[in-house]
């Protein structure tokens, strides 16, 4: 069900604990969190941080989604995304099996050209419009792949547009609550990238993985590991789009150890990231054409972007604020990172009691990428916080409640 405010995240909790059989007293000495808090976060006094959530989700042994109530099965049905994913998931399934229907090769560069489009509109947070697509795309890159078995550049970009749908479809599964699917999908993309004679794709990879994955189960080491073994494994040849990753990896290992409470980590990792930016290595994959840097973005942007994630998962909200009011976006920037950011701001400005400034942030967002606005459980979860501050909400905030599906 969509969540509302009397099934929010804390009632979830409790749900689960005692499923577990756990005492508020037993679990908080396994996620290492107080029994007050706990206590306040099951009776939606408190919401729960970014890092109590991650550790208590460990604890109890479920993933974030779980906890998040997603998928949102009737916001999802609302919009008849829904149907869209079956599709998909039987276009994953039949991945690497030799289609019934006679069906005709369509020129490599013909694939890459409609990868590129379903790229933007993926960047623009129009999931509709790629999951409508991507079973063709899924159906069209494995025939390729199964076409050019002998090694060559056809093989190799057969490889690399397979590993792109793969993380394509990972994305718009996560980011529409469906984590199995997202798995599946990265676990096609796990086959594609080494096969695709780019490096940077394998690397990429292991980011979405650390992304979609560890974050997902709670096991942000994992993700640190990852990142580590894909930093290694990807050599600094000077190239921009190399640098574009390798940065981008870097940020993520600084997150994922703000996770972890690893503060030292999450400074040392975000030091890297700063210096790289700072060289002048780097620029904005958002000025380039789509694509050409894995539709991932690295600058001294990036880094403070960085800077406000680390402030969030150490709960130091008012940090993240303040790193927040001082980040300015280009106009050029993807619809999808603007109302990420706006998601993020919100978040920080609700837990430092600042309502009025996070509503107009998550408007903003919605503003920008309606789709990712309306299916990001940090949105449920801060306009929760904001319904429960208040005895009776205004209008704005309940019209918003009402189209967000708290």
């Amino acid at each position: 069900m969509p969540e509302t405010s009397d099934k929010h995240i804390g009632a979830r909790i409790r749900e689960f604990r005692l499923i577990r059989d756990f005492s508020l007293a037993e679990l908080g000495r396994r996620a290492h969190v107080s029994t007050s808090q706990l206590s306040r976060v099951e009776t939606g006094e408190q919401p729960a941080s970014p890092s109590v959530l991650a550790a208590v989700a460990r604890a109890l042994g479920v993933t974030l989604s779980v906890l998040h109530g997603q998928p949102y099965i009737h916001m999802l049905q609302k919009d008849q995304l829904d149907r869209l994913l079956a599709p998909i998931s039987s276009a994953l399934d039949a991945w690497d099996i030799p289609p019934e229907d006679d069906l005709p090769l369509r020129p490599l560069d013909d694939i890459a050209a409609d990868t590129k489009v379903v790229a933007k509109r993926r960047a623009r947070g129009e999931f509709g419009a790629v999951a409508e697509a991507l079973p063709e795309l899924i159906t069209d890159t494995a025939l390729a792949v199964q076409t050019y078995t002998v090694p060559s550049r056809d093989r190799e970009q057969a490889h690399n547009l397979q590993a792109e749908i793969a993380r394509t479809t990972a994305i718009v599964a996560y980011r529409l609550g469906y984590m199995d699917l997202a798995r599946l999908a990265l676990a096609r993309m796990a086959v594609a990238a080494p096969q695709s004679g780019d490096p940077r794709q394998v690397a990429v990879e292991r980011y979405e993985r650390a992304v979609i994955t560890h974050a997902e189960t709670s096991r942000p080491d994992r993700g640190v590991a990852l990142m580590k073994r894909a930093l290694r494994d990807l050599e600094d040849d000077g190239d921009p789009a190399t640098m574009a990753v390798r940065g981008t990896l870097l940020l993520r290992a600084s997150a994922l150890s703000a996770v972890q409470k690893d503060h030292t980590a999450a400074g040392d990792w975000l030091a890297q990231a700063n210096e790289l930016a700072e060289a002048g290595a780097a620029a904005d994959a958002a000025d380039d054409p789509p694509g050409s840097r894995y539709a991932l973005a690295f600058g001294e942007l990036n880094v403070n972007l960085g800077r406000l994630d680390v402030a969030m998962f150490q709960d130091d909200y008012e940090t993240a604020v303040r790193v927040a009011d001082e980040v300015r976006l280009p106009d050029s920037y993807q619809p999808t990172r603007v109302a990420g950011f706006l998601i993020r701001r919100a978040s920080a400005e609700a837990w430092t009691a600042r309502h009025d400034k996070a509503l107009a942030s998550l408007q903003q967002a919605r503003d920008q990428a309606p789709q990712l606005t309306r299916y990001h459980p940090d949105v449920h979860q801060t306009v929760g916080t904001l319904l429960r501050a208040r005895q009776r909400a205004a209008e704005p905030l309940r019209e918003f409640a009402q189209w967000s599906g708290v």
